[in-house]
């Protein structure tokens, strides 16, 4: 079974927060909704949901010591605003679960596979 990166995208503005009360509690009904449905196919291993970029802390090796910096690694319009960790048996499946998502979430979805090494 393969791992897929769903990368849930979002712009600044889209942050749940600004919405209205109900229409929060119906995103999270259909979030709650989606993942039961992934735990029960076998496909969720594991989420998340980040809190904004601002927020970040950038660490680079600077002459073998840690230098760190405050806010995102790139600046961009869009952001990483949460994530799954699924399983799945091919590209396919794992697209056709990124659909839901999207669906759920109302943002774009990114979806990568975990790199392993050739034979396994």
């Amino acid at each position: 079974m393969n791992q897929f990166l769903l990368s849930v995208h979002a712009a600044p503005g889209s942050d749940c927060h600004a919405m209205p009360p109900e229409e929060m509690q119906a995103a999270f009904q259909r979030i709650e909704t989606l993942e039961q449905e992934m735990k029960n196919g076998g496909a969720w291993l594991f989420s998340g949901r980040l809190t904004e970029p601002e927020s970040a802390t950038v660490v680079k090796d600077a002459n073998g010591g840690a230098v760190m910096t405050d806010g995102p690694f790139l600046e961009a319009k869009e952001h990483i605003a949460g994530f799954y960790i699924i399983q799945a048996p091919d590209l396919d499946s794992a697209l056709a679960w990124a659909g839901k998502v999207t669906k759920a979430v109302g943002q774009p979805i990114e979806v990568r596979a975990f790199w392993s090494p050739p034979g396994e």
